[in-house]
């Protein structure tokens, strides 16, 4: 096996570069930026990241992949620019080509736009040369990155794009290294709604296999995504000018792979608002308990935690319902694990608000759905 250092043997300098002339990095996340920037920082650069990323759907993803991007470039003592989240924009710019296949025309677009944008901010910062991590991604077609590189070099004056295969020399395995090394969020689709399209048109039993493998590697940030949906529905289930605080709301105890939302259920409790937990009655269905305690919960049937407080029947007074899924879409369709409890369960309280509760990985294009399947009016 070879060295580091003949192993980066294939990632040529440009002269200029290595004489001063400056870079800026464009950067699409932070998994593919991490080898890049460590071999540029070890080879004497410290470049500029610039996040610029406008087709990243929904903003809960894009807000997720620019702070880890942040992250590590601060960790690094790097300058870090953030660039404009305009999706709307970028919709309009890919307008017509929604339906092209991932690597097809609308990427092309895609890419210039972005790397159109990276040249001009470098031109700005007085930075002679700029590159795109977009160049090691699994994702990419690298002779598109290339091309769209090069038609920004043309349209922006005293810039020059160094087109490098970053997936040569040893850093596509040390990108997988890093990205251990950092707990990286490492997304499952390259980023608009249109490749997430694609990914998320499986089956059911495909999709809930492709969730059980984002959460296990994800598992470092589902704390933190955790805390940030507890904090995100605290907020929501707080009384606004337009209506009261709900008075009953109807939650679920986590599972070790869900949002923990035991901090909302003792906080709603100590207010005074009624909260509900399920249990699994009989194997088939749900029946409704209040909350007590955490002390109370008694391991259930199906070796879940349930409550032990009085059964709760008066389904119509129930203002909230927080509904756990392994995967949502926009349109508020749900893949559950497949018994069907919520299924059957939802639409005997019609009247409630319910809102998905997941973490952003969870959250893709178009969930397959049967008649069946219930919906939820919203996802947090």
């Amino acid at each position: 096996m070879g060295t580091k250092k003949e192993k980066t043997a294939a990632i040529q300098m440009p002269a200029l570069l290595d004489e001063g002339g400056g870079l800026l990095l464009h950067a699409c996340c932070a998994p593919c930026s991490s080898a890049i920037v460590e071999w540029l920082v070890e080879h004497g650069v410290r470049p500029t990241i610039f996040y610029y990323n406008p087709n990243i759907w929904p903003r809960e993803e894009y807000n997720i992949r620019k702070e880890e991007s942040k992250r590590h470039a601060e960790g690094l003592g790097l300058r870090w620019m953030d660039g404009d989240y305009d999706h709307r924009g970028w919709q309009t710019a890919v307008c017509g080509l929604e339906n092209e296949p991932e690597r097809g025309r609308r990427c092309d677009r895609c890419f210039t736009l972005r790397l159109t944008a990276a040249a001009r901010k470098a031109q700005e910062l007085g930075l002679r040369y700029f590159a795109t991590t977009l160049a090691s991604s699994r994702w990419k077609n690298l002779d598109q990155v290339n091309r769209a590189g090069l038609l920004a070099q043309q349209q922006v004056a005293g810039t020059v794009f160094w087109a490098q295969n970053w997936r040569k020399g040893g850093l596509q395995e040390r990108r997988n290294q890093l990205l251990k090394a950092f707990q990286f969020y490492n997304q499952q689709y390259c980023g608009c709604e249109f490749s997430a399209r694609q990914a998320s048109a499986l089956t059911k039993p495909l999709l809930r296999q492709q969730m059980r493998d984002a959460k296990r590697q994800h598992a470092g940030q589902l704390e933190r995504m955790s805390a940030d949906i507890v904090e995100k529905l605290t907020t929501r289930l707080v009384a606004r000018d337009s209506h009261p605080a709900p008075r009953t709301v109807m939650a679920f105890w986590p599972l070790p792979d869900e949002a923990d939302l035991r901090p909302l259920i003792a906080h709603l409790a100590a207010q005074g608002t009624t909260v509900l937990l399920p249990r699994v009655s009989d194997g088939e269905h749900i029946e409704l308990r209040r909350y007590t305690t955490a002390a109370d919960m008694k391991e259930g049937i199906l070796h879940i935690m349930e409550p032990t407080g009085e059964v709760f029947t008066d389904y119509a007074q129930i203002d909230v319902i927080l509904v756990p899924g392994v995967a949502f879409d926009a349109a508020g369709r749900r893949l559950g694990r497949g018994r069907g409890y919520y299924d059957r369960f939802l639409p005997q309280a019609s009247a409630a608000r319910k809102i998905g509760v997941c973490f952003p990985f969870q959250r893709v294009a178009e969930v397959p759905t049967e008649g069946y399947d219930a919906c939820v009016d919203e996802v947090i």
